[in-house]
């Protein structure tokens, strides 16, 4: 069994290539995005709107609701579970996304890890809460800087759990995942990573963020809050929901906002690329070149890909 993987930083055109893959090989997209799971997050997941999927079919797309929890671990499960679908229909899978955790927890597998630890969690909140979250990221940094690196500096749940297991198995986080199965162990994989040059993809994060406030995404939360999603929900901890959150407590305003949210996707689309560029058998397109130069490119690769098979 084989399938076509497509990842990369955000803004990268990532989307619009997997459709492309897909069409040209009677595919389907499985999204590998850990935004694009909830329903109801339209504009500030940037989901591909069904007037631009071309008839493919996108799978692991709206999966839970907006104050549910989605781990890394379901994911593997249900992307793995869709690819096989997939096969069995005859068409080719095609992974398409930038959450780096989810797609090694599906190419390389995510351990389990040890229980809950409640009361252990509860002093590493007191320490985030006495000193402040990022002592938690500075004490990630020196026992699992690879952890430290793919998380979000003040994203305090997912540092707690990566110390949790540090200190309840004396291990860090990363050499448990390097130690686990894949559940897609029997397919043979195509990774295609997607890259601008910074100023290119500046541009690209600038206009989108443009045109996710053109469409209304102050409006998108404000919905969601007033049919009962907590402030507090897991959804909204990602990257234009936490700031269009602190937009409406009149943190700042919308032109800083914006602003904001242009930086904070930056520095995202480079741990994604230093995060993508630690897996292995990736086929860079990193040139400065988009559109239909990078598709070809790629449709020749995924040619004499499946040619091989």
């Amino acid at each position: 069994m084989f399938a076509v993987c497509v990842i990369g930083p955000t803004a990268t055109g990532k989307s619009a290539l997997g459709v492309a893959i897909a069409q040209r090989f009677n595919g389907e997209i499985v999204a590998c995005d850990s935004t694009a799971v909830y329903r109801g997050l339209d504009i500030g997941t940037d989901k591909v709107p069904v007037s631009e999927q071309a008839g493919v079919p996108h799978h692991l797309v709206d999966v839970v609701g907006p104050a549910e929890v989605y781990s890394a671990a379901r994911y593997a499960t249900d992307a793995a579970a869709a690819m096989r679908a997939i096969t069995a229909r005859g068409h080719l899978p095609v992974i398409v996304g930038g959450t780096g955790l989810y797609y090694r927890a599906l190419v390389r597998g995510l351990f389990p890890g040890p229980a809950r630890q409640d009361a252990l969690r509860a002093r590493l909140d007191h320490v985030a809460d006495t000193r402040g979250v990022e002592s938690l990221h500075r004490w990630l940094v020196r026992v699992d800087p690879t952890s430290a690196l793919r998380i979000q500096p003040r994203d305090q749940k997912r540092m707690v759990r990566a110390l949790e297991v540090y200190l309840v198995t004396g291990r860090p986080l990363t050499e448990h995942f390097e130690a686990t199965l894949s559940p897609i162990a029997d397919y043979t994989l195509l990774t295609i990573g997607l890259n601008q040059p910074r100023e290119v993809l500046r541009e690209r994060i600038a206009r989108r963020v443009d045109q996710q406030f053109a469409r209304g995404v102050v409006a998108e939360v404000q919905t969601l809050i007033e049919n009962g999603v907590p402030e507090t929900a897991h959804a909204f901890s990602g990257l234009v929901y936490r700031q269009v959150l602190e937009l409406l407590h009149g943190v700042r305003d919308e032109a800083a906002t914006r602003a904001l949210i242009v930086q904070e996707n930056m520095r995202y689309a480079r741990r994604q690329r230093l995060w993508f560029e630690k897996e292995t058998d990736v086929r860079w397109l990193t040139e400065n070149t988009e559109g239909s130069e990078v598709t070809e490119r790629a449709i020749r690769l995924v040619g004499e890909f499946l040619a091989a098979q």
